[in-house]
């Protein structure tokens, strides 16, 4: 007999094209990756690291939340050439899915706990409002999921090919200016579909935003599907609009409006019809191109509407507004909001969204004293405290942690990803190398008070969103040195756009408070009257960007 004959198609499971195509679709073809859960808890924990099959090792267990970590002394410069066992050691990353990012103090006490008891008291805040802990042992998972799920929290498709944590505004439901409130949309979202074997097995991981904040807090252009919140539909009711394809990494796109308006109601039902389209039509042979992006760029926003219209809602969608201006150029709700009840929010920025288990355990314990015993982390790798009435109290506590209300534009506007510490896959360190050029910028420019968005990567895949910041700083290696690849002027929001990479720009890591400085004094020697850092980059000649 024969063998049966390879297909030759995108591995559209719409079209008929199941075989598998690369290893990742064959691992997920032989076993659910929700299923590794069991022989976490019931194989490997009990027989320790060494016991666990490669495929769920570096696969499967990514849809608990579960990564391997970088063996610690590992240079950047092999990241690339090493197989994944040489670079693998025998501790975790693990992701707490937090969506909306909402949490009670009591829950951020729980997560604090499992830093300080299992975690070797590390901890970080991501860009996606989740909470990321380190150096977490297999044999130790029963144990810590006990601790989380009692708490209301969840590690289930924090990570893989999964419906990833779903974005949403830390101020919904109690910002006096909000367009909707879509607390109510994302539970729903999260109850009837995350941890669903419809949506388990996607061609790649698939992000989430669903917000009706004024400042358009949740980032919709660079996300795989968001839901917008307009005031005014077709009813005069508040609703949301569509847009889908964002994304970045090594292949940037922004997201497109499909030009439709969704109410609360048919939200959860067109989300799962964006998701099917994407677990459907997207491409699975090639890993790069397995993202919703490609499809929608390939499709355009008319066909992909036609095809969620006829062939998975059964029903055409009205046409409706596109979202408002966004309210102010920050996006990040850092300082003090006064809310429709008369309390206040108090946003801080921790540095580079490093925090400790213990002071983690801090901020809960300060939302107690002295708010509703609320929390939340936004997109920005901050922290919110809810209900606040002292906040001068509350400011002067914060400040004594090293937790800045009033921070300058440079603790307020950088990020950094996880980077060499941790990362298997990045080049360069990140986290203390931002923390260093915040104190050094803060020394050079105290006087600095523009927006400046200084977004650090340790590798090109755009974990903190180098492509869309002021300053994005790709890692890189530069005669041996770590360094980085310099991206300028991007932006998101009203004039939302990839930023400019200046041909042969790229410094090492001891150049880099030298080249900052220099180019934002280029930016105030040479800006027009209330342009943006961001517009004049557009527009500045080559030498004034060196």
């Amino acid at each position: 007999m024969p063998a049966p004959q390879r297909s030759t198609g995108q591995g559209q499971w719409a079209l008929g094209d199941r075989e598998p195509l690369n290893t990742n679709e064959q691992f997920k073809k032989e076993d659910d990756g929700l299923n590794v859960r069991q022989r976490i808890e019931t194989v490997y924990a009990q027989n320790g690291f060494d016991s666990i099959e490669p495929n769920d090792l570096r696969g499967r267990m990514r849809w608990w939340g579960l990564y391997t970590q970088r063996k610690p002394g590992i240079g950047g410069g092999l990241t690339g050439s090493l197989e994944p066992a040489e670079l693998d050691d025998k501790f975790f990353m693990l992701r707490v899915r937090i969506d909306g990012g909402r949490l009670t103090s009591e829950q951020l006490r729980v997560i604090a706990q499992v830093s300080t008891d299992y975690g070797r008291d590390t901890a970080d805040v991501t860009d996606r409002q989740n909470v990321q802990l380190h150096w977490i042992r297999i044999e130790d998972m029963p144990a810590i999921w006990e601790r989380l799920e009692g708490a209301g929290l969840s590690t289930t498709e924090a990570c893989g090919d999964t419906p990833r944590v779903i974005l949403g505004c830390p101020l919904a439901g109690v910002d006096a200016n909000e367009v909707i409130d879509g607390t109510d949309a994302i539970a729903e979202v999260v109850s009837r579909y995350i941890g669903s074997p419809d949506f388990s097995n996607l061609p790649r991981k698939f992000k989430t935003a669903i917000s009706g904040c004024p400042d358009h807090c949740t980032i919709h252009e660079i996300n795989d599907v968001s839901f917008v919140g307009v005031p005014d539909g077709p009813a005069g009711t508040p609703g949301f609009d569509l847009w889908v394809g964002g994304g970045l990494s090594t292949n940037p796109k922004l997201a497109v409006r499909l030009g439709v308006f969704v109410t609360p109601e048919q939200l959860p039902e067109v989300w799962a019809g964006v998701t099917s389209i994407f677990r459907d039509y997207g491409y699975r042979r090639s890993r790069t191109r397995a993202r919703l992006k490609f499809l929608v760029s390939d499709w355009g926003p008319e066909r992909f509407r036609e095809v969620l219209e006829k062939e998975y809602l059964g029903y055409p969608l009205q046409d409706g507004p596109a979202p408002a201006t966004p309210r102010s150029k920050r996006r990040d709700h850092v300082g003090v909001t006064e809310l429709r009840d008369g309390t206040f929010a108090v946003g801080f920025a921790p540095r580079a969204g490093r925090v400790p288990g213990t002071l983690l355990a801090q901020v809960a314990d300060l939302a107690d004293r002295f708010g509703a015993g609320e929390i939340r982390t936004t997109t920005e790798q901050k922290l919110i405290i809810l209900g606040v009435r002292d906040v001068d109290g509350l400011t002067a506590e914060l400040a004594a942690l090293d937790l800045a209300v009033n921070p300058s534009s440079f603790r307020r506007s950088t990020m950094a990803c996880t980077g060499l510490e941790f990362c298997k896959l990045a080049i360069v360190e990140t986290k203390a190398r931002a923390s260093d050029l915040i104190d050094e910028l803060e020394r050079r420019m105290p006087n600095f008070d523009e927006p400046i968005g200084i977004n650090v990567n340790g590798c090109p895949n755009a974990c903190t969103r180098f492509q869309v910041a002021d300053i994005g700083l790709k890692g890189s290696l530069i005669g041996g040195e770590e360094g980085f690849q310099i991206h300028l002027g991007g932006s998101l929001g009203v004039e939302a756009a990839l930023g400019r990479k200046v041909r042969g720009l790229k410094v090492t890591s001891q150049e880099l408070p030298d080249f900052v400085e220099r180019i934002l004094r280029s930016f105030q020697a040479g800006r027009t009257e209330g342009e943006s850092f961001a517009s004049w980059v557009r527009r500045a000649d080559e030498s004034a960007l060196q």
